[in-house]
């Protein structure tokens, strides 16, 4: 069985998050999502308004059909150690130090890395913008 990781915020559960677990889901045969904890976000975004806690990002998350499995993680270049996966699926805009170091994991250990195209027109921010200007 193939196993897929893809990790991420989705705090604004949107179709490009959908689209991104489909496509994620087809490289393989079981999904892995990877919800960062709320307080790492704050930590590092401290302007970051949260609509959503964990727990909550989690349950979406998992009632996803495309998605197998939900965990959660602090650090990007930790959650790669920690986790059984053949497959990392990675958005083209994580290439901080951390995803930086995941990949080299990845390749370090047979992982096969993947960068998932972007859906056209949506993105959490973009949702937050209009939403806080309605």
């Amino acid at each position: 069985m193939k196993k897929i990781l893809t990790v991420g915020v989705y705090d604004l559960l949107h179709i490009g998050h959908v689209e991104l677990f489909r496509k994620a889901k087809a490289l393989g045969d079981y999904l892995i999502v990877a919800v960062q904890d709320s307080e790492v976000v704050r930590k590092f975004k401290p302007d970051a308004q949260m609509v959503y806690s964990t727990e909550e990002r989690c349950y979406m998350a998992r009632a996803i059909r495309y998605v197998d499995e939900v965990v959660v993680y602090r650090d990007v270049k930790d959650i790669v150690k920690e986790v059984d996966f053949d497959v990392f699926a990675k958005g083209p805009d994580q290439k901080h130090e951390g995803f930086q170091t995941a990949v080299r994991y990845c390749k370090e250990h047979g992982k096969e890395v993947v960068v998932m195209p972007r859906t056209e027109g949506i993105s959490t921010s973009e949702l937050k913008s209009i939403i806080k200007n309605a």
